[in-house]
């Protein structure tokens, strides 16, 4: 039954893989690249990246004499950003090394990579026969063998990581250009999952394996797979103040221990700091109670406009750029947003 389920998503795969540029080679740095950006982000918006990043820096040793700020700054928009300071550390850490780490413990050393980004990089980079587990194959096979185990829980992950071991087909590939079945069953099930096992309206009616999948016969398909909910979202409230001083602007950079980790913002006040920049200036409310969803939190951000010929005294670590000079700096996409309103004002 294991070989029959394997054996039909490679025929599956033959017909309705995905053609994406970065299994048009085994560069480990150009699969690395595309797995650090695709780990929380769509394919469809991680492709441009993806073409940016390589056309910016097309090997390993480029990237890694970039500096941070450049990194965040190509990265922006993407989120997460973390993905974008853990990547250009660890490509530091592949240039030290001399080479780019090829067994599945080597890889895992690197900065920002887990269990399935390393076996996904063993797999299409080097045809080392590592299962991937990432959402669209914990969907698949709990749909498909009616597995009610949360995948969030560490019962859940040995037996799903078990399973996608043991269903990976055996063989070697015919040569060098040419990946082997249990390369290829990995990209057939992940694509399985983003296209045909989709999280809601799966196409269940045309699917290769609705006669031996459990979810379907049982009617459980939107209640697989299960994920305990463990999350807490809060609610967090900010305020900027956008200042405008003869064509110059303030910006800060973040620092380590909260959100936005190396991004630039302008003036972040709180309730009594505002109070007392109102009481000396003239603001100008801009936007009140933007509201910007991250992962676990929701942000609500009140936009706040300062036009003045003087410059007001800041906290040491803003500092004064030219407004036409801000898009070099990386940005959280609540800041551009906020820039947006502004000139939309102005």
């Amino acid at each position: 039954m294991n070989a029959d389920f394997s054996t039909t998503l490679l025929k599956w795969y033959q017909e309705y893989g995905r053609d994406l540029p970065w299994r048009q080679t085994h560069d480990p740095y150009a699969i690395w690249l595309s797995e650090i950006i695709l780990q929380q982000t769509q394919v469809k918006q991680g492709w441009d990246y993806w073409t940016r990043f390589m056309h910016r820096w097309s090997t390993v040793e480029a990237l890694a004499s970039a500096t941070e700020d450049e990194v965040l700054r190509e990265w922006q928009g993407l989120g997460y950003y973390s993905r974008a300071r853990n990547l250009h550390f660890a490509a530091k850490q592949i240039v030290a090394m001399g080479h780019f780490p090829d067994t599945l413990e080597d890889i895992k050393k690197l900065k920002g990579v887990g269990d399935y980004t390393a076996a996904a990089i063993a797999s299409f980079a080097f045809g080392i026969p590592a299962a991937v587990v990432d959402g669209n194959v914990y969907r698949v096979l709990a749909r498909h063998f009616g597995i009610d185990t949360p995948i969030n829980t560490t019962e859940g992950k040995k037996l799903f990581a078990a399973m996608a071991q043991e269903l990976l087909p055996a063989g070697q590939s015919p040569s060098s250009v040419v990946l082997p079945p249990s390369s290829q069953y990995n990209q057939a099930i992940m694509d399985f999952g983003a296209i045909q096992c989709t999280p809601a309206s799966p196409n269940c009616m045309f699917c290769p394996l609705i006669e031996s999948c459990i979810a379907f016969r049982e009617n459980r398909v939107a209640e697989l797979p299960v994920k305990l909910k463990t999350l807490k979202v809060t609610e967090r409230h900010l305020s900027y103040i956008y200042i405008k001083c003869n064509g110059e602007t303030a910006i800060h950079r973040r620092g380590p221990g909260d959100i936005w980790q190396g991004l630039w913002e302008p003036l972040l006040v709180d309730e009594q700091q505002l109070s007392q920049f109102s009481h000396h200036y003239s603001l100008r409310l801009v936007k009140k109670g933007v509201k910007h969803v991250l992962t676990h939190r929701v942000l609500f951000a009140d936009f706040y406009l300062l036009e003045t010929t003087t410059k007001p005294t800041l906290p040491n670590d803003y500092v004064w750029i030219l407004e036409s000079d801000i898009d070099n700096y990386a940005l959280p996409r609540l800041i551009e947003i906020m820039i947006e309103h502004i000139t939309s004002k102005i």
